[in-house]
């Protein structure tokens, strides 16, 4: 399995770990300490060795950050994770912050407490948090301490050990770009800045940059790695040598020098001492770094990371590979599905729905020759109210049959050579009430208007996201996440900067693969989310039109519950837009299911309403 159900942390493990921390702040000279959910890397998935907030707190979520004080402890996440946050840690311990709407800055700010000395590891925070703590510590009397070394794993006695899994090349026929040509690339923004070197922290745009994955962080096969170009094309790659075993040692030596992750801050303060400047990206390097170069007399321009948006526009080749992986992840979706479909209500429980979807995947990736590398993450496999939880990771402890009158969502992705997929259905077991029916059709209102959009040039995530909303809002209703994230190609499955949120002001640009899932939760009772992957793409001509538009291309093709609609709340262009849905979906997976019930239940759920 790539995915475990293991119970690492609990609740009551936190108050002496707390108290352990708490011990080491008189010799620290601090009086309170932020430990964040990211690694040295700013990565979203971090490796086990850093996995410091869930060890200290307990809460697992893959956003979030404690705040410790000598007498209070506060643990910050976004809308996501409220209901885990609270099943997860000792709430007599920790009380709950907003990570969006009142993060550790602004509660500092507001809330001003006496004569606050916070430490950090500069390495686990960006120049822009930096700053905005150090403004907010100004206002309130207080003051930033640079720790030299992280006081979490100081009291970590069995923390795991650094990643060292082999680099492998992702072939040009998926890349679809050499990565010579990249490099040469990312050389010309160098030399157009007027700069000596950029540098990349984002292991993911490193993995992009060379054509390299790895497997250090689950889920995410970016190897844990930083680089540096010159403006002459020079490449130095910071790695563990001991990735770089066969084909990739070779491969990566002909591009760049191969260089210790140790000796990244000695080469940047050499380069601080020459003349011009090194660029790199605030948002995602590490404070530390940009200590470095400053304290050694360099000078460092902020640009946003180049590699980001070349990344996001996927080219042909990672178009069609994204086009393949999904047809071939529906077929699989289809076997999973048509499988539960015939279970006896009550017989199957959540985790042994995730092991038959891994299993279903992993057959048909084995049938069509391209196997199934990893999952993009942990499945979201939730029933009833557990479906209530918008990041719901079921484990031996929470895990419930799925019964009959209960929706039942799963949320899952795979990691596959040419694509990375991600989507979500949401489920009928047995008769499920006319309420849960109701929002299930205003949902699928929602994602029905994203996925039919037409819109001119310059649109951004934020424009879009009230289609996904205005049935829900004339409701009287919600959802607590954005509706949509960017994709990656056989890389991260939440990739930067395209997202259809409140927060998305990126513009979407063709070759961009974005998320469309609307939701809607309903606490302690039922939770529904619908999902499909998007491509931009120039749009048809519209007659009479005057502007030239984009629009969506739908990547994902599998059945959407049909019991779940409520038919009379459907116009009859969504009708339209459903049934043409289905029979493309029929058309490209029936050719990929060999299993003659398989086929049959396709039929039967692509049936035109």
């Amino acid at each position: 399995m790539f995915q475990s159900f293991e119970v690492v942390s609990r609740p009551e493990q936190a108050a002496p770990r707390i108290k352990a921390l708490r011990a080491l702040f008189p010799e620290l000279g601090i009086n309170a300490v932020l430990v964040p959910r990211t690694d040295e890397y700013q990565g979203e998935y971090v490796p086990a060795c850093a996995e410091r907030l869930s060890w200290l707190t307990g809460f697992t979520g893959s956003a979030g950050m404690a705040l410790v004080m000598e007498e209070k402890a506060m643990v910050f996440v976004d809308g996501r994770y409220t209901t885990q946050l609270a099943a997860q840690t000792d709430q007599s311990l920790f009380s709950a912050g907003d990570l969006v709407g009142c993060p550790p800055p602004v509660w500092i700010e507001q809330n001003k407490p006496e004569a606050l000395k916070l430490g950090i590891d500069p390495w686990l925070h960006t120049p822009s948090e930096v700053e905005r703590l150090e403004k907010a510590l100004s206002a309130a009397g207080g003051q930033l301490v640079l720790l030299g070394h992280n006081p979490v794993d100081r009291i970590w006695s069995d923390r795991p050990s650094i990643p060292l899994e082999p680099v492998f090349v992702q072939p040009e026929a998926f890349a679809g770009e050499a990565a010579s040509d990249k490099i040469a690339a990312m050389a010309a923004t160098v030399r157009e800045k007027k700069a000596k070197a950029i540098l990349f922290s984002d292991s993911t745009s490193v993995a992009w940059l060379f054509n390299i994955r790895g497997n250090d962080v689950t889920h995410t096969p970016a190897p844990l790695s930083r680089a540096l170009v010159d403006a002459d094309g020079n490449a130095t790659l910071f790695i563990e040598a001991e990735k770089l075993e066969g084909e990739a040692g070779g491969y990566l030596r002909r591009l760049a020098q191969v260089k210790a992750p140790g000796t990244l801050l000695g080469e940047l303060e050499m380069l601080a001492k020459e003349s011009g400047a090194v660029l790199l990206d605030r948002v995602s390097v590490p404070f530390a770094v940009l200590q470095a170069i400053e304290s050694a007399g360099g000078r460092c321009v902020n640009v946003s990371d180049p590699v980001v948006e070349r990344r996001a526009i996927k080219n042909e080749a990672e178009q069609n590979g994204a086009r393949a992986a999904h047809v071939q992840d529906g077929a699989a979706m289809v076997s999973f599905l048509s499988w539960l479909d015939q279970q006896p209500p009550g017989s199957v429980s959540e985790i042994a729905a995730v092991k038959a979807l891994e299993d279903a995947r992993r057959k048909t990736g084995l049938r069509s020759q391209n196997p199934l590398k990893d999952i993009s993450f942990d499945t979201i496999s939730g029933s009833g109210p557990n479906a209530a939880i918008i990041h719901y990771r079921v484990n031996d402890d929470t895990d419930r049959m799925i019964q009959g009158g209960e929706m039942y969502l799963v949320d899952s992705g795979g990691q596959y050579q040419n694509g990375t997929t991600d989507i979500t259905r949401t489920v009928a077991v047995g008769g499920v009430g006319d309420e849960q029916r109701r929002f299930f059709s205003l949902v699928l209102k929602g994602m029905i208007a994203v996925s039919t959009a037409r819109f001119p040039k310059g649109t951004r995530g934020v424009d879009l996201d009230p289609l996904a909303r205005i049935a829900l809002w004339k409701a009287g209703a919600d959802y607590a996440h954005g509706t949509g994230h960017g994709v990656g190609s056989y890389l991260s499955v939440h990739e930067a900067p395209q997202r259809l949120s409140k927060a998305g002001l990126a513009e979407l640009k063709p070759g961009m693969i974005i998320s469309n899932e609307p939701g809607f939760y309903r606490p302690g009772a039922f939770g529904i989310r619908i999902e499909n992957l998007l491509l931009v793409t120039e749009a048809a001509p519209v007659e009479g039109g005057d502007i030239p538009m984009l629009g969506f291309e739908t990547l994902t093709w599998c059945p959407i519950d049909t019991r779940l609609i409520v038919r009379d709340l459907l116009t009859s262009e969504e009708t339209e837009w459903l049934n043409a849905y289905h029979a493309e979906t029929r058309e490209k997976l029936l050719p990929l299911v060999s299993d003659e019930h398989e086929a049959e239940w396709l039929e039967n759920v692509t049936r035109p309403l």
